[in-house]
């Protein structure tokens, strides 16, 4: 994906300011991989950047996608993927006590990964879209707004 820094120039062309967008490990793993929706997440990542969109992860999500990596690829390629996440303009979120217990409680009351019950709870909270294709979040669609990846290529 080729995209403008944040930093960079002004633009006569900028659109108005997007949603933030709360990133989940599948849709990140999806792009690094190469998968079908790599496009269509390098489309929207573009128009974050483009619009300043906050970009937001929870440090949950990000282990995920580093220990993914690590395992079948290698701990260096997991470091220069967190990397790319970075110069993306991610911001990683810490799991503090409130969040924990936001996805803490979604577990309880749906069968989905904890790591996806951070996911939800961070975009619940920042009041941002998350994205992903991950047919898990179908169950909590009425609890966080989620913007699905099309995993066609």
């Amino acid at each position: 994906m080729t995209t403008r820094s944040r930093g960079g120039g002004a633009s006569s062309t900028r659109k108005r300011r997007q949603n933030p967008l709360v990133l989940d490990s599948w849709a990140v793993l999806a792009y690094l991989q190469g998968e079908g929706a790599a496009e269509h997440l390098a489309d929207i990542l573009a128009e974050a950047i483009q619009t300043e969109a906050p970009i937001f992860m929870s440090v949950v999500n990000v282990g995920e996608v580093w220990y993914i990596l690590s395992r079948e690829v290698s701990d260096a390629e997991a470091d220069k993927s967190i990397g790319t996440l970075r110069s993306w303009g991610v911001e990683f979120v810490a799991a503090d006590w409130p969040h924990a217990k936001e996805a803490a409680s979604l577990k309880a009351k749906h069968k989905m990964s904890y790591a996806d019950a951070f996911a939800a709870a961070l975009a619940r909270v920042r009041k941002a879209e998350l994205v992903t294709g991950d047919p898990e979040f179908k169950q909590v669609e009425d609890y966080a707004s989620i913007r699905w990846l099309s995993n066609e290529e």
